[in-house]
């Protein structure tokens, strides 16, 4: 995804549902992108690692990555199919799912639209807050109490939590530089 004269850029502010204090990422997409595309800039934003199903709800309909060996319920729309400006062209908000078995939502909210930089790449990150959660960690609830138990040394499964990240993690800790370089067409 790089700048495309013809294509305005949309400003995304991207939020992690029922995690406080909030994880967000501000993001500039090329309208040309594919909802697949999203989909990867999305992970490389909050630190996931592409390991779970994924869908978009927008508007009542869903779209991820059909299987044609099986009949999806409800039917899932081919995310290479549609783009982002034609969504933006019609809905200001829709919805992100990752890893069905955590429940991962993300509300994803088109804040503006832009003319494209000259000589700006996109997609790219403006702004954010927090780091990602880390995968397989329980959803929302089972993160707030992964960050209980590594916060408080005397909580008894503090160790086992400390032991299962594989060292610490910084909740608050977030590198824009780094997700922007991961962004880059070249390292994805």
């Amino acid at each position: 995804m790089s700048t495309a004269a013809a294509r305005p850029v949309y400003q995304l502010k991207v939020t992690i549902k029922h995690v406080r204090p909030p994880i967000w990422r501000r993001l500039q997409v090329s309208g040309g992108a594919s909802l697949a595309e999203l989909h990867d800039v999305l992970q490389i934003a909050f630190g996931w690692t592409d390991t779970h199903l994924h869908q978009f709800v927008i508007g009542g309909a869903y779209y991820g990555v059909p299987d044609p060996d099986e009949v999806d319920w409800p039917p899932l729309q081919d995310e290479r199919r549609m783009r982002l400006g034609d969504i933006a062209a019609t809905t200001k908000s829709f919805v992100y799912a990752y890893d069905f078995g955590d429940g991962w939502e993300h509300s994803i909210v088109v804040e503006k639209t832009l003319e494209p930089e000259p000589g700006v790449a996109y997609p790219r990150c403006l702004a954010g807050r927090r780091n990602g959660p880390p995968e397989d960690c329980g959803g929302p609830w089972g993160y707030m109490e992964l960050l209980q138990a590594l916060a408080d040394p005397t909580h008894p499964e503090h160790a086992e939590m400390r032991e299962w990240l594989g060292g610490e993690l910084d909740p608050d800790a977030l590198d824009l530089g780094e997700v922007n370089a991961l962004l880059r067409p070249d390292k994805r």
